[in-house]
Formats: C-alpha cells, structure tokens, sequence
C-alpha cells in the first residue's frame, strides 16, 4: 500500500466513513438523507431469448440473451445436465470464450448424475458442471466436474483457477432427515462440507473438513492472506460469518488445504451480538474472532437434522459470535467482503414478515479485511425496493448486483456505490415451477456479458449482453 492511499485510509477510519460505499455510511450517519440516484439501465420490457424466440426475460432497451444448458439436455459427454443451476463463476477461456463453473442445489438420495465411480457419495444428486461457452451463450463443452455431492448451493473463484463449491447441507447417515430431503440412510458419506474444483478436469472429491461441517453458503478469498470467508444459511436459526485460514496460503500451495483453523466473527465489546435486526445504514462494529474447536463434529445417536445443523454455530455463539439472518452470497473486492443476511433487517409497514429466522427483506453488510471492521451499507426499506438477496457479484465499476430469491417477482437489481437500488432485470413467471429465482450472477472476461442461472427444477443459465456503458454496470 502506498503512503498516500494509507494516509486516506487511516483519516477515513478516524471518521467512521472508510473504503467502499462509504457515501452510504455518510448518509446513515447524517440521517434523513434522500435516497442516491440509481444510475439504472430504464424501463424493463419483455424480450425474447435467441435461442428459441420464447420470452424469459424482461430487460432494458438494448440488451439482449440466450438461454444454455436446461435442466434434461446432455452435457458434452451424454450424460443429463441436473436442475437447480446456483452458485457459478467465470474465468477466461481460449479465444475470448469463458469458462464457468455451475452449482447444482440438488437435495435428497435421488443418485449422482454424470460418472457415478467418480461420485464422493453415488446416491447424492448435488455436484458442479464446468461449460466453456461463447460471450454470447453458445455452448463449445459441457462437462460434469464434481458429483456426488449435496446441496451444492453457492460458493467462490478462486485466484489461482478453481472453485470452490459449498453443500448448503448437513446430511449424513448420521444425522436424521432434514425436512425436504428424503432418507438420510441412504446415503454413504456425511455432507455438509466445501469441496475444490479445478478449472481443468474434475475434482478429486475430498472435502475440506477442517473449514466446518454446516449450512455452506458462498466463500469469498482474500489474496492478501489467503484466507477464505465462509456464509452460512440456516433457514430457521441463527447464522454466523466464518474465515478458515489455510494451513498454507493456497496460492503458494497450488491448491486448497484441509488442517486449517476456523473461527466465527464476532463485535468487540458485545458477545453474541444480534446483527440480524434492523440498523441505520452506516453501523459499523470493531470486529474479533473466536475459534470453533470442533468444526467438523462427529454425531452419536443420530441427533436430529436442526441439532446438528446448528452445532458449529452454536460453538462460536457459545464463544461470542455475532449472530446473522441468513447469510448467503459474498464477493471480494479491493480489500472488502460484501455478504448479504437475506432476512435481515426489520419488517416494514406494509410487509409481510418471511417465515424463517430474521423478519426483514435483506441487508448487505461489509467486512473490510485489512481493518477488521464491519459495516452496514445496505438495508432494505421494503419489499418492493429490493426482497431477500441472496447471490451477489460486482461490476467492474463496483457496482453490487443482487440476485433476489423474493416471494413475487424476482429481480436482478444494482446497488451502487453511492447507495441507490435501481431494477435491472424481471424473471418472467416459470410455468409449473414454483420457486424459481435467479442465482450465480458473474461477469465474464472483459466484462461484455452477464451469466446467470434461474435456479428451480427446470434450471438454465443465461448469457446477457448489451449497452453497459448507459448505466451503473
């Protein structure tokens, strides 16, 4: 860092209002202040995919998409690509092309598509799919890269070219049935872990025990220290925020090390603090972290899905972690991890509180890593401004784009620097899928297109072109 930018720094951090969105922290502090200009795209109208002329979308003038790669059609080797598209990235490929790799949120015993003798448990139908496509869709290889795996639900790239992919999940043998899942005794390994996946081939399947056995989310890398952020998604629980610091910095490794320590955030100065209820734009908390002991517990007597799915948690709550709605999807940039609680936040007038823990319509807090300092740089008014985010990415102007899992019309919707929300693309109604949302929004390289995936059973992904430049993107 060099001196002039750490002289910034430090005076900012003496003000409270530092890094990134901090026009939102000015705002919150000041109070009353007028909502930012959105700096969106303009209206939203219907527009027809290029693949077969049938309207998915709704998007601004402009711009244009293909669909790719449905749940039931073939992936390059034959096998059959799996619903509940989640999760993915994007990395540059050969000749302008992109590859990206996709999560799969399958839950239950329903058996692993693609190669079962490659499986980590044959009878889980999770797992990842790894696409090298063109800038505008088209499919050029598909291919299954790590199955056997459940509830593959978000998870992170990493630098060195990987993924990693988190099970949103504890199932096992040695736990009872969670509430959608079917007979946990069906199957032969414990889930709930994260598993890396290379760009090339297919994951070797071995999971990272040591970075906790629990409800996985998303994982966002700081390539400062090589540590790894981790969200948990507990539905009817509280949730924590985690970092698992590697044995060995994973760049320096090749690859991502199990052995590792994991520890829970929690604020200086308040144990157990309740970040899940509402608070003024701007908040921001000293931060500390406290070990989890045992992040990879080992169950006798079956204990029910709810206990075990709450016992990493609970061990860094019993510690003094601070305690979360919901946590899903989390992105680096420039020195920052930005998560989203999906409920967090308060129910406003109007709104109908969501079932599960936590009655508000979402919250994106941000975790600076060089300070440890954690701030509060968004939270939705109402429903209709923005409802339950869930995966998030940023564009290449820093602008946070938010993949709704609302309980209406779902939206991708832009957060800018500056605090303004602006509606950047409707899901058209899913016939006889009830459910579907968007999910594992990424830009691809150059920044020319936006992948993204509808998540529900009859799953697909998107590529979305056009006229960046007008707006926040």
């Amino acid at each position: 860092m060099d001196r002039r930018r750490f002289l910034t720094r430090a005076a900012a951090v003496a003000t409270g209002i530092a890094g990134p969105f901090a026009g939102v922290a000015c705002a919150g502090a000041q109070g009353g202040a007028k909502p930012a200009p959105a700096l969106g795209y303009g209206r939203l109208r219907p527009v027809r995919d290029l693949r077969d002329g049938e309207v998915r979308l709704h998007l601004p003038d402009g711009f244009k998409y293909r669909s790719f790669n449905a749940a039931g059609e073939k992936f390059s080797d034959g096998s059959a690509v799996p619903g509940r598209h989640d999760g993915m990235a994007a990395f540059a490929g050969p000749r302008g092309s992109a590859i990206l790799v996709r999560n799969h949120e399958v839950n239950g015993p329903v058996g692993a598509f693609g190669d079962r003798a490659k499986a980590y448990d044959p009878m889980a139908g999770g797992g990842t799919a790894t696409l090298r496509v063109s800038r505008y869709g088209e499919v050029l290889k598909s291919l299954p890269s790590l199955n056997g795996t459940m509830m593959n639900c978000s998870g992170g790239p990493m630098p060195w070219g990987a993924w990693v992919s988190c099970e949103e999940t504890v199932n096992g043998p040695d736990v009872g049935d969670d509430h959608t899942g079917g007979d946990n005794s069906k199957l032969t390994e414990k889930h709930g872990y994260i598993f890396e996946v290379p760009l090339k081939g297919t994951s070797n399947a071995r999971p990272i025990r040591s970075a906790g056995r629990f409800a996985h989310e998303s994982v966002a890398f700081d390539p400062a220290t090589g540590t790894l952020y981790l969200t948990e998604d507990n539905f009817g629980f509280p949730s924590g925020f985690y970092r698992y610091v590697p044995p060995k910095h994973p760049a320096q490794a090749g690859r991502l090390l199990d052995g590792g320590r994991l520890q829970m955030l929690a604020v200086k100065g308040r144990k157990r603090a309740d970040l899940s209820v509402g608070h003024p734009p701007g908040t921001a908390f000293g931060t500390e972290w406290v070990d989890i002991d045992e992040p990879d517990p080992s169950f006798t007597g079956k204990p029910s899905n709810d206990e075990a799915v709450q016992a990493v948690g609970t061990q860094g709550r019993v510690a003094g972690g601070a305690i979360f709605s919901r946590l899903e999807g989390a992105v680096y940039h420039q020195g920052t991890i930005y998560f989203v609680s999906t409920q967090g936040g308060e129910t406003a007038s109007g709104d109908t509180p969501p079932d599960g823990f936590g009655k508000g319509r979402g919250q994106v807090w941000a975790y600076e890593t060089w300070s440890g300092r954690l701030k509060l740089v968004y939270q939705s008014p109402r429903a209709a401004t923005l409802d339950l985010p869930d995966n998030v990415t940023v564009s290449g102007r820093g602008t946070l784009v938010l993949c709704e899992d609302g309980e209406g019309d779902n939206y991708l919707r832009g957060l800018t620097r500056s605090g303004g929300v602006f509606d950047f693309c409707r899901l058209a109604p899913v016939a006889d899928d009830a459910g579907a949302e968007f999910a594992g929004s990424t830009f691809g390289p150059g920044g020319h297109t936006l992948y993204v995936n509808v998540q529900s059973r009859q799953g697909r992904s998107f590529a979305i072109w056009g006229p960046w430049q007008r707006g926040a993107f």
